[in-house]
């Protein structure tokens, strides 16, 4: 069976959550590591995900610590989206609307 690892890095704009993880985890940049093996038996090169895990640096007390966290896709993929809807928002708020001036 072979097997391939792809890395990236995702950045969260605001603290964010997942399921599974205790409490909120702070923004910035986190790294992405991806595992996928091989699909046998095809007449083209066709891969299948394993693993997704998310890089979390320790902070605090816990600086220096490195814990990788199992994570699935699709929560990675929902995480990213509510981190985008809340940038967004807070991005196009009220407050940043000029009034119109009234043309006389």
């Amino acid at each position: 069976m072979t097997m391939r690892s792809t890395r990236s890095t995702v950045t969260f704009f605001n603290p964010f959550s997942l399921p599974g993880y205790l409490g909120d985890l702070p923004a910035g940049e986190y790294e992405v590591l991806v595992e996928e093996e091989l699909l046998q038996g095809l007449t083209f090169k066709a891969y299948r995900r394993t693993a997704t895990y998310l890089t979390v640096r320790g902070r605090g007390i816990h600086a220096g610590r490195t814990e990788i966290c199992a994570i699935s896709k699709s929560d990675l993929e929902a995480a990213l989206s509510r981190d985008q809807g809340t940038t967004e928002k807070n991005n196009h708020g009220d407050a940043a609307l000029s009034p119109q001036e009234d043309l006389k």
